[in-house]
């Protein structure tokens, strides 16, 4: 076993021999949109996303499935379509799956991918004068929850969906070549909880920029309207206390960080000597993002790990 439960990895990494070793994940969670195809797509692109923070390449899928007895199996079958376009996209094959009757719709993908035994990414890589990327803008949070309460234009809702449904797979592969010193995936903990799992890995304290930070057009508004999920409350009491933020640093911004994310992007320590071809492979790729957003810098013993400045 090469990464496992301790630590803060995304999956584990299990050596079959010298060049081949196996990555495990699995994730789930219910309806963040309504559209079932959607739901399927975004699910599946987040379960999968593990395997890319990894550094690796997914090549089995099995399905997941809590499902409501009274609910139409047509809806299901929308679902798993989605989850199978996905699928698919990555170059995966679906094996099967197992579904169990919930009073909950739930969704989601047990995936196997593969990495070499030596190249696979940790998450706490990171080393002094790394800078981070981040692949795709913030604000899954507050955009989901405007959806769930109606208050998300038509618009909005489709470029939140289009984007949470986006593979991390072309960020992944355009990098991999290059300095990738350690990496993560922007998910349930949001961009603080993550970035923080980075910088406690690596023994060191993270540096982030905040006006290059990306965010979703519109993302930034709703949380000025008091639209956010409870996971930013739950962020901001578990977290908060590590974090500086910068007087000079938006208010509105300085919760959205806080917030869930659903299939985020890529958080990528990289090389300050390579942070320019990381920014074009990424650019070139059609990454939704591709900002470099922060800097590892040593950890003073007084000073918090993460600073929002």
């Amino acid at each position: 076993m090469l990464a496992g439960h301790r630590g803060f990895e995304d999956a584990g990494v299990f050596r079959i021999d010298a060049e081949r070793a196996l990555v495990q994940t699995v994730d789930f969670f219910p309806p963040i949109v309504d559209d079932p195809r959607w739901f399927g797509r975004i699910a599946a692109a987040n379960s999968l996303s593990d395997v890319y923070a990894m550094g690796g390449r997914a090549i089995t899928v099995m399905n997941l499935v809590g499902w409501p007895a009274e609910l139409d199996l047509e809806l299901l079958g929308e679902v798993l379509a989605g989850g199978l376009e996905k699928t698919r996209e990555a170059g995966a094959v679906l094996c099967g799956g197992h579904s169990v009757r919930d009073h909950e719709i739930k969704y989601g993908l047990s995936v196997t991918g593969l990495v070499h035994p030596q190249r696979f990414w940790r998450n706490g890589g990171a080393r002094v004068g790394d800078v981070l990327v981040l692949t795709k803008p913030l604000g899954m949070g507050p955009v989901a929850t405007a959806i769930k309460r109606e208050k998300a234009s038509a618009e909005l809702a489709l470029a939140a969906m289009q984007q949470m449904a986006t593979l991390n797979k072309a960020a992944c592969e355009a990098v991999q070549d290059l300095d990738v010193h350690g990496a993560t995936d922007v998910t349930g903990f949001g961009f603080v909880g993550h970035s923080l799992e980075m910088a406690d890995g690596a023994g060191l304290s993270l540096q982030v920029d905040a006006a290059a930070l990306p965010v979703l057009a519109g993302a930034v508004q709703l949380v000025r309207d008091g639209v956010m999920s409870g996971g930013c409350k739950r962020g901001k009491e578990h977290y908060g206390p590590r974090v500086h933020i910068g007087p000079g640093v938006d208010a509105a911004l300085a919760s959205l960080v806080f917030d869930a994310e659903t299939s985020g992007g890529l958080l990528l320590a990289v090389a300050e000597a390579q942070a320019d071809a990381v920014v074009r492979r990424l650019r070139d790729a059609g990454a939704p993002s591709h900002a470099i957003v922060g800097r590892f810098v040593p950890r003073a013993p007084d000073a918090l790990p993460l600073q929002l400045l």
